[in-house]
This record gives C-alpha cells, structure tokens and sequence, in this order.
C-alpha cells in the first residue's frame, strides 16, 4: 500500500466515524423528543388510566336465531330487532344466506323453494330491512 492509499483509507475511516456518531447524536435527540411527549404506562396515574382504557364487550350484543334447526347468531341490537320484525319465511331466507353462507339453490332446497322464489324473498327482505334500519335512524 503506498502512503496515498493508508490517507484514503484512513480518511475513509474517519468518515465511517463521523456517520456513525452523527447517527448516535440523531438517535439520542429522538428518544429525549419522545420522553418529552410520551408517557410510560407506569407513570400514569390511576385517573388516567380509567379514562384510558376501553372494555371489550363480549356476547352482550348477541342475538340467537334457530333456522331449520340451526342456531344463528346475530351480532348487533338493532339489526337483530329488524331482523325479528321481518316476516318468517323473509327471515330464514336472510338467515340462511347471510349468516350461514348458504346459496339460493341451497336455501330453495332446505326450504322446499325454487331457486327464483329466494331469490327475490331476499330482495324484498333486503329493502324490506333497510327501510326498518332507516327508520330507526341507522
């Protein structure tokens, strides 16, 4: 190596450090800026920590249909309460295909329907129940 390739190398290796302390100084500045606007979850007092926190409500909401010897669950107050209020054959139809997943053909054929007559049962229930929605203010 001659004595202009140990200066580069050694200008390199005094670039390297600059990176990297410069990256060290950056680094540090982020974390004091984050001290300064957050907050640990052990510093907070236990007023802010109601005011925080959300609660999971579980199954308080849940509505069960039986559909053919089925039992369909309905997440939700007020689409079970329109649901309810729809005609019987209206509702298994709307059971069935949207919570179920059941097809119009599979639906005629539990139902003893043909595949036209579920078809339009489920539009009409469909305008049927988002008039009710809209009426409640949904």
């Amino acid at each position: 190596m001659t004595s202009q390739d140990i200066r580069i190398s050694k200008q390199f290796c005094k670039f390297c450090l600059r990176v990297l302390k410069n990256e060290q100084i950056s680094f540090y500045r982020e974390i004091a800026k984050q001290r300064k606007t957050e907050k640990s979850l052990n510093e907070l007092t236990s007023d802010e920590i109601i005011r925080l926190s959300a609660c999971d409500k579980y199954f308080n909401d849940e509505h069960i249909f039986n559909v053919l010897d089925k039992e369909i669950v309905v997440v939700g107050n007020m689409l079970a309460d329109a649901i309810r209020k729809l005609p019987q054959q209206k509702r298994d139809v709307i059971l069935l295909s949207y919570f179920a997943g059941l097809t119009d053909k599979e639906i005629g054929d539990e139902l003893g329907a043909i595949q036209q007559t579920i078809f339009k049962r489920r539009a009409s229930s469909l305008k049927q129940l988002r008039d009710l929605l809209e009426k409640e203010g949904y």
